[in-house]
């Protein structure tokens, strides 16, 4: 969805007037238990998406605790293909629990590869580079996303992507105490509660890219149900290639590299993979243009 685009005539209707120190222009989203909002700053007149969540309950303690850490993480990444967090603004009761939050972001007119149909290879390519160097920043401040997934790689019309949403982003090497991610992008390792790395990433952007190429969702740990007897044989998973031909065999042998389910075997780096992505990007804007030049003849 456009962040400038209406959610419901409802929505807007309940849309509070102020959130701390902006006005509310409309509402431009929903997160997980959170509205996220169009809104202009008191003073500065600058205009901002903002990622607001009230404490009805218990339950939405985790959602309160999501935003205080992406606010946190994202103080230590800084790059253009990751949206910028600007403020956090909180309200505490008398027992110094946060009651309600309000994470500012950069407002960007993109939207999520979940809710795109993509015909431009070359442009879906762009967007698997640009998201590739998100997570290479997000590693190189020492954190892994955790759930990287179509939804949460924003794309405009104008070939612009960026990431974002790190809610469940933590140091790497971190052991989470729970499952934490989207099942059908999850890792093995994840499932596990095993320690994340940048690998896993690499996971859940293979299991992304699959997803875009061949309109299928990849088998997970997760999906195939957290048995003894569960386990994935990465030879069985059909190849994005052998699903939709026109994916360019390079391109498809590097999502399965990536989505193994033996993290010791998928890439280690992520600026590899960005420029294992470059090469290929180049590969199909010379075969376009020599199909075009072909076609003109």
């Amino acid at each position: 969805m456009s962040a400038v685009q209406h959610i419901s005539s409802a929505a807007s209707a309940a849309m509070p007037r102020t959130i701390f120190d902006y006005d509310v222009l409309d509402v431009i989203g929903q997160g997980a238990g959170s509205e996220i909002y169009l809104v202009n700053h008191h003073e500065s007149r600058q205009i901002y998406a903002l990622k607001h969540v009230l404490r009805k309950s218990e339950k939405h303690a985790r959602f309160v605790e999501q935003l205080e850490n992406e606010f946190e993480v994202g103080q230590h990444v800084k790059h253009d293909t990751v949206r910028r967090v600007v403020d956090m603004k909180l309200t505490k009761s008398l027992l110094r629990t946060t009651t309600e939050a309000a994470l500012v972001m950069e407002l960007f007119d993109g939207t999520p590869l979940d809710q795109q149909k993509m015909h431009n290879l070359l442009k879906l390519v762009g967007c698997f580079i640009a998201t590739a160097k998100a997570l290479h920043a997000i590693h190189l401040a020492g954190y892994v996303h955790c759930d990287l997934k179509p939804n949460n790689i924003l794309l405009s019309s104008d070939g612009v992507t960026k990431v974002i949403d790190l809610g469940q982003a933590c140091p790497i090497g971190t052991k989470k105490e729970r499952i934490q991610g989207t099942p059908d992008y999850i890792s093995p390792e994840q499932v596990r509660c095993e320690p994340v790395t940048p690998k896993t990433d690499v996971f859940n952007f293979g299991a992304t890219m699959y997803w875009c190429l061949t309109g299928r969702k990849m088998p997970t740990l997760f999906t195939l149900k957290k048995t003894e007897n569960s386990f994935l044989v990465d030879g069985k998973i059909d190849s994005p290639s052998g699903i939709n031909p026109n994916v360019p065999e390079t391109l498809s042998n590097l999502v399965m590299e990536c989505a193994r389910t033996n993290a010791t075997k998928r890439p280690g780096n992520v600026a590899e993979l960005v420029s294992r992505l470059e090469i290929i990007e180049h590969c199909v804007r010379r075969d376009r243009t020599t199909w075009k030049k072909a076609g003109a003849a």
